[in-house]
Order: C-alpha cells, then structure tokens, then sequence
C-alpha cells in the first residue's frame, strides 16, 4: 500500500532545543519509563485482556456508529 504523500514514516521529537535553551529535560528517562510502562501491563492484566480480546471495539461501535 502505498503511503500518503508528506506522511512521516516515523514520529520522533527532538528536544534538544528545549533542553539547551531552557534546561528541560523529560522525566522519566527512558529505561525508568520503559520499566514503568511494562510493570503498569503487568499489573493491569484486566485491562489488558479487554483490549487483546477485542472488547473495546463494543465501546466504540456503540458510542461512535450506534450500533
């Protein structure tokens, strides 16, 4: 399929300018946010089933087609 023209392959952000100009810097870092972000799926397993299962498109057939 082909892409649509002008559309990024990939979404990255470069920050560095808010960095250097104004001492921002992202809090997590990346592997404490990659840990949090896998202990938080692993903790909500609940969430996660439903949304493997296909259930969540119940919620979205209903609110946004009527069905």
């Amino acid at each position: 399929m082909k892409d649509r023209p002008g559309h990024d392959l990939r979404y990255a952000i470069d920050s560095s300018k808010l960095q250097n100009e104004l001492g921002w810097s992202p809090i997590p870092d990346f592997a404490d946010g990659l840990e949090k972000t896998v202990d938080w799926y692993l903790t909500n397993t609940k969430w996660l089933d439903r949304v493997l299962s296909g259930d969540y498109s119940k919620y979205y057939d209903l609110m946004y087609t009527g069905r």
